[in-house]
């Protein structure tokens, strides 16, 4: 079943207000922060897109409050893309099917990226399948969209500042439906 962009705009007005997996912003918020530095730092209209939707599988696949301190991972970065494959471009799917594998890859490229990993991000890698070693990190590097998912990634990782201002919900939905392949 495909999403409407309606469909996405309720998802956020009816979950959005939960609390974003033991960090101290919403999932709105956090998604709006994340489209926000997206676009601060000149990314096309559809990766700032990707940076808004790159967690709605948390929004439609509902696991409570921090599900990697009791051992989940709900695999979101997979969990949405069905839904949202009809609506927009690979530009737009694949750096949130990659988000989860760039945080690997990081933490195998960049020494001191996993000291600055919040808590839950520490536990949710180990959920994820834990640190690419050499070669896993070179083959994703090596894949298309592959840098996109890597700025999306460090995206997500400031997007939990409880006191930063963004545009609003709309000014985003918006931009998603100047990417949309269609209004469905």
């Amino acid at each position: 079943m495909a999403l409407s962009l309606d469909d996405i705009r309720r998802l956020f007005d009816e979950h959005g207000p939960m609390a974003y997996s033991g960090e101290p912003v919403t999932q709105l918020q956090h998604a709006l922060q994340s489209a926000t530095l997206a676009e601060a730092a000149g990314a096309s209209r559809e990766l700032i897109v990707a940076a808004l939707l790159h967690d709605l599988g948390h929004l439609l696949n509902l696991q409570g409050e921090t599900p990697s301190e009791r051992g989940i991972d709900d695999l979101h970065q997979y969990y949405a893309l069905p839904f949202l494959r009809p609506l927009f471009s690979d530009a737009v799917l694949e750096p949130i099917r990659l988000h989860v594998d760039a945080k690997r890859c990081l933490c195998a490229i960049d020494p001191t990226y996993h000291a600055r990993l919040s808590a839950d991000s520490v536990r949710s890698l180990q959920l994820q399948g834990g640190i690419f070693d050499d070669g896993a990190a070179q083959a994703f590097l090596a894949r298309p969209y592959a840098q996109d998912a890597i700025a999306l990634r460090r995206w997500d990782d400031q997007a939990k500042d409880a006191h930063r201002v963004t545009p609003a919900l709309p000014y985003f939905m918006e931009m998603a439906a100047s990417v949309a392949l269609t209004r469905a």
